[in-house]
């Protein structure tokens, strides 16, 4: 998709409650996105550069926990065959 992301703009994808993907969603769904942070704890592990903007974490998020916004900036995806 060609996307491009500076490093230092501000996260477009954010978690309305921190607490709900390691309390509840982890519990129940147990994804491969929830990573050992530094005490070896499993946590929610987003990582926005590498978003393709298709909304599916917002869309599938069982909780609706994930609040998705228009990169910063003109950034993301740069579809050239559409």
């Amino acid at each position: 998709s060609n996307t491009n992301h500076e490093h230092d703009q501000p996260a477009h994808l954010r978690l309305r409650d921190p607490k709900i993907p390691e309390l509840v969603n982890l519990p129940e769904y147990a994804g491969p996105e929830y990573v050992p942070d530094e005490k070896n704890q499993l946590k929610l592990q987003i990582n926005a550069q590498n978003c393709l903007h298709c909304k599916a974490c917002d869309i599938k998020d069982p909780k609706q926990n994930i609040k998705w916004t228009v990169p910063e900036g003109g950034g993301g995806p740069g579809y050239s065959v559409m």
